[in-house]
């Protein structure tokens, strides 16, 4: 009987050689799908995984768009039930089929979702892999797609990477006076996400590579006050915390979601109350659940916080 599958098996990829021969790509893709079943019914899910990116690549390259990303999504499919942990090698053959799908079909986000999804049930990152999500934003960044490039840096660790995009998305579509506009939101969100790291590098890269800014103190108040916010996260001192707050009110609220963003963090880090009259639903749909409380803050004294940077920043 496995014989007989065997030579079935064989049979079909010589037809199905032909058929990509003789450009008969529609009969290629029904029987690639064949195969799949019978491959996944036998457990083969390392022939499987090498049939599927295989044929893939070959639909994309012949601009098979919807057949090869359909293959492409069954790929991700095989990873997940053969348990496959990510690695640099499948991130590899998922962006090279990411790369050649079109921009514009949905099975590409289908594709997307569907890899981030992988590559967080098979590791310790809730959010996806940081290697994963790093290939994917230079590869919008490459399009020049910001918007998707920007959600993916958020989760990547890529602080370069996300520093010298912000740098060219101003220069290309900002005016001059929204030079601090660019870089405060991405700020706001990586400490939502408690990654005060990543944030202070981007903020550091950014003030020290972009063009048009100088030395500190800046003449732009929200670099002063992305400054003086990291600084206080790091000393976790409430009262620090609201006095920064009130000082800057207005020019933060040249972004509503400024303020949203700064309720969040002011009760990750400082312990504060959610605000009665702060709309959540832009944080609930970009933050999910991964909001865990943190240590209490210590009260201080209000007078001892310098709300402008008075010297180069120097950012742990």
């Amino acid at each position: 009987m496995e014989i007989r599958a065997q030579h079935g098996v064989k049979k079909v990829l010589l037809k199905l050689e032909n058929s990509i021969q003789n450009g008969n790509y529609y009969e290629a893709h029904q029987m690639y799908k064949t195969i799949y079943f019978r491959y996944l019914g036998q457990k083969r899910y390392i022939d499987l995984i090498h049939l599927l990116y295989n044929g893939s690549l070959l639909l994309l390259q012949h601009e098979q768009y919807t057949s090869g990303a359909d293959l492409g999504i069954l790929l991700i499919d095989v990873l997940k039930k053969s348990q496959q942990k990510p690695s640099e090698d499948f991130f590899e053959k998922l962006m090279n089929l990411f790369f050649l799908m079109n921009p514009l079909s949905p099975e590409r986000e289908i594709f997307v979702q569907n890899a981030v999804k992988w590559s967080a049930c098979s590791s310790s990152f809730k959010t996806g892999h940081p290697d994963l999500h790093r290939k994917l934003a230079h590869i919008y960044w490459k399009e020049k797609n910001y918007n998707s490039a920007k959600s993916h840096f958020l989760y990547s660790n890529d602080s370069n990477g996300c520093a010298s995009m912000l740098i060219e998305l101003h220069k290309k579509f900002g005016y001059s006076n929204e030079v601090e506009l660019f870089i405060t939101q991405i700020i706001l969100q990586l400490l939502c996400l408690q990654n005060k790291t990543t944030a202070s590098e981007i903020y550091k890269i950014y003030v020290s590579q972009h063009p048009n800014i100088t030395k500190p103190p800046y003449i732009h108040p929200l670099l002063n006050f992305l400054f003086c916010l990291l600084d206080v996260i790091e000393s976790r001192k409430h009262t620090l915390f609201t006095v920064l707050y009130e000082q800057y009110f207005t020019c933060l609220t040249r972004d509503p979601c400024n303020l949203q963003y700064l309720d969040r963090i002011g009760q990750i880090f400082f312990k504060i109350q959610p605000s009665q009259n702060c709309n959540e639903g832009l944080l609930n749909t970009f933050l999910n659940s991964f909001f865990d409380g943190l240590d209490n803050d210590d009260a201080t004294n209000a007078s001892t916080i310098n709300l402008i940077p008075q010297t180069s920043p120097e950012l742990d």
